[in-house]
């Protein structure tokens, strides 16, 4: 498993993880609560999500690691479509393990 981490700086992370989960939830088994979610794009494929009162941080695992960075791209593009008013930055992702 290969995985990857970043965190966004936002006072609307909770709802920016909630819009993303909801949104999932239409075609995948996707588990959320106010401050955590789960996205399992696959069996090989997942997005953890973790909001507080100053950021999102988001996780993401694949089996193959030469899947990794379209899957990043893939929550990235989607929560900026969420957050269009505001400037999140561009993330910077980090190997986990």
């Amino acid at each position: 498993m290969a995985a990857s981490t970043t965190r966004i700086a936002t006072a609307n992370g909770r709802r920016y993880m909630t819009q993303l989960c909801k949104h999932w939830a239409h075609k995948f088994a996707v588990t959320y609560d106010d401050d955590q979610g789960t996205v399992p794009f696959g069996e090989d494929r997942l997005c953890r999500l973790a909001a507080d009162d100053s950021g999102l941080g988001i996780t993401i695992e694949v089996a193959d690691a030469a899947g990794l960075p379209q899957l990043q791209q893939v929550v990235i593009d989607h929560l900026k479509r969420f957050a269009f008013r505001e400037d999140l930055g561009e993330p910077v992702w980090t190997p986990v393990g």
